[in-house]
């Protein structure tokens, strides 16, 4: 990990809008916004799939697709019933069965993002599921998160459009080194992974290090405590996915998620506090701090709590 890190591009309102989302098309339809492909969930953590689907949707992404365990995919289709849901087979412990994965080759072949991981559970099944499932998105950019990220332990270097959304304690893990390593240098190390890899890294936290595989890099930092809850980071991957669906490029989806993520989080302790609200309040604002972050007129930072 010794390779030396561009200095990272401070992500503030000015630079967002600098760097603008495609305006969507006054004339187009759900097709012209991309179809996005959410593959997570598990029996003990279902929610985290729904949250991710939501944030994908609220990001804009044109069509959703959901593909979960079977032992949970009627209550998901209840649940969310904007999304197709394909039921999937599972492992005799609860993990995806890879051979399942073949059944998404006709969905994912149309998919222009495709989300795999939240809530997912089973290391070693979703590995194997992982490897088989990625040939099928060929075409699309791919946002790996939770247990999925742990295919690159198998020393992966991929050849397609691929996100992955560590926190220090999972990019620790994936590295093999120790957590405060992490911390103390995390834009160093990301840019170091996303070399290694061939890969977007969004390594998150307080301060989220942005880093691409060609040497860019971009940092925001915001002090939001209460992003810090069960499910923020599902909406996140979601809100990523969403974005890249809509043709946004890999680097520049992890960008805006990011900050929209957190200037929704910044909305919401201001409304109720620093602690308290919820993944779901979370993804419900995604849209509204979408708005907000295209509209800024002035160059301060992203999250109101660093202007």
């Amino acid at each position: 990990m010794n390779a030396a890190p561009a200095e990272p591009l401070a992500l503030t309102a000015q630079s967002l809008r600098d760097w603008p989302l495609p305006a969507p098309d006054a004339g187009g339809d759900k097709e012209a916004r991309g179809q996005v492909l959410v593959v997570a969930g598990s029996r003990e953590m279902p929610g985290a799939a729904l949250l991710a689907a939501r944030a994908a949707l609220r990001a804009g992404a044109g069509k959703l697709s959901m593909a979960v365990p079977q032992c949970i995919a009627q209550g998901l289709a209840l649940q969310m019933p904007e999304a197709r849901v394909i039921a999937l087979p599972e492992t005799a412990e609860g993990g995806l069965a890879a051979d399942g994965a073949q059944e998404l080759a006709a969905v994912a072949g149309k998919a222009s993002a495709v989300l795999v991981g939240p809530g997912m559970q089973h290391g070693a099944a979703t590995c194997a599921f992982v490897a088989v499932a990625l040939p099928l998105c060929a075409q699309a950019t791919v946002v790996l998160d939770a247990l999925a990220m742990d295919i690159v332990r198998a020393g992966s270097r991929f050849t397609q459009p691929v996100v992955l959304t560590p926190h220090a304690g999972e990019m620790a893990g994936l590295l093999d080194i120790p957590k405060d390593e992490i911390l103390a240098a995390p834009a160093r190390h990301a840019l170091a992974a996303a070399r290694r890899w061939q890969a977007v890294v969004a390594l998150k936290g307080a301060t989220t290090c942005i880093a691409a595989a060609d040497g860019r890099a971009w940092q925001h930092s915001c002090t939001v405590p209460g992003l810090g809850t069960s499910g923020s980071g599902d909406v996140l991957a979601g809100a990523l996915a969403g974005l890249a669906a809509q043709g946004v490029p890999a680097e520049q989806a992890a960008a805006w998620a990011v900050a929209a993520h957190a200037q929704a989080g910044s909305r919401l302790a201001r409304r109720h506090g620093t602690l308290g609200y919820l993944a779901s309040e979370i993804c419900d604002a995604l849209p509204a701090a979408l708005h907000r972050l295209a509209q800024h007129p002035r160059g301060n930072a992203v999250c109101r709590t660093h202007a």
